[in-house]
């Protein structure tokens, strides 16, 4: 048994999630829902995702070796705020957050001495929320940052690795600094072209609006199941990551002017070019197994010539 009692807060889909995996694969003896919805609550116990549950912060963290916080990440730091007297000793606090910079500023300052923040970030999740929404496969074979502050515990460190690895995830150590620029890019950026994209179908005028929902081909289709992601999470992503986000979107317009000067132009070389070396990238996704039919363990083991694979795999066994 990795922990004795377990406490995530929030339970959303990656909080019931989280819950699902720790019960299914028997990683803590009680597992506790903390949500300040009744409602919320009410379903968490009905679909038997957790022992008990509180809307009170400070009760349902009272005792917990492990307190998750899955909450937008611009709740973090009220969170810990509120929780800060009620960790026990010992006690390892992590979140889910994809932006780490402006969590770690906003939490660590309220975590006490006798307990430990190892922040975390597991790459996984649908469009969809609520407790009802979440599945123990939802983590498996994806990757999960982990990104230890400079005085970590290195023992608390492995067990938060040992939790998400528990959950199925294949594990990455990070700096806070480079995952939110990281995240920026792969993340960050192509929800807010999203968002924007489909904005922009929204206030045409109806009749050509109606027409391009109809004919929805797959790149409008994709846009508009990124766009349906949650609100409030993506609001939050946004205004705490915004430096890296800025960086990024900076150099993506300067792209993009490119791309209407080229087009402008009919320079189609350029354009060849670009396309080109954009379908190299697509190619380098499929192998890294992040194009949706590969985990990141499988194209790594793919790569590797056939007698190391049958190495791997007897060490495995």
């Amino acid at each position: 048994m990795l922990f004795q009692k377990v406490s995530i807060i929030g339970f959303g889909l990656i909080g019931s999630s989280l819950a699902r995996a720790i019960r299914k694969h028997g990683m803590a003896e009680e597992i506790v829902c903390v949500d300040r919805s009744v409602d919320v609550c009410k379903k968490a116990v009905k679909l038997k995702l957790c022992d008990k549950a509180d809307t009170d912060l400070r009760k349902g963290v009272d005792g917990a070796d492990l307190v998750v916080l899955a909450v937008p990440v611009g709740a973090c730091g009220t969170v810990a705020e509120q929780i800060r007297y009620s960790l026990k000793e010992g006690a390892i606090v992590t979140d889910v957050g994809s932006v780490k910079g402006a969590v770690v500023n906003a939490v660590q300052p309220h975590i006490p001495d006798k307990a430990h923040f190892i922040p975390a970030h597991p790459i996984a999740g649908t469009e969809h929320s609520g407790p009802e929404a979440g599945f123990a496969e939802l983590f498996e074979g994806r990757w999960c940052i982990i990104t230890p502050l400079p005085d970590s515990d290195i023992q608390k460190v492995e067990k938060v690795t040992q939790l998400w690895e528990g959950c199925g995830s294949v594990i990455e150590i990070m700096d806070v600094k480079r995952h939110d620029l990281v995240l920026g890019i792969t993340s960050h950026l192509p929800h807010l072209i999203a968002y924007t994209i489909v904005g922009t179908a929204t206030d045409l005028e109806e009749d050509t609006q109606d027409d391009v929902i109809k004919f929805s081909a797959s790149g409008f289709r994709d846009f508009t199941r990124i766009a349906a992601s949650d609100p409030v999470m993506w609001r939050d992503v946004f205004l705490n990551n915004r430096e890296a986000v800025l960086e990024i979107l900076q150099r993506f317009t300067e792209d993009l002017t490119a791309m209407q000067r080229a087009i402008r132009k009919e320079d189609g070389d350029y354009l060849q070019a670009m396309f080109t070396r954009t379908r190299d990238i697509r190619r380098k996704v499929i192998e890294a197994g992040q194009a949706g039919d590969a985990s990141p363990t499988q194209a790594s083991e793919a790569a590797q010539p056939s007698g190391d694979r049958q190495k791997a795999s007897g060490s495995a066994g």
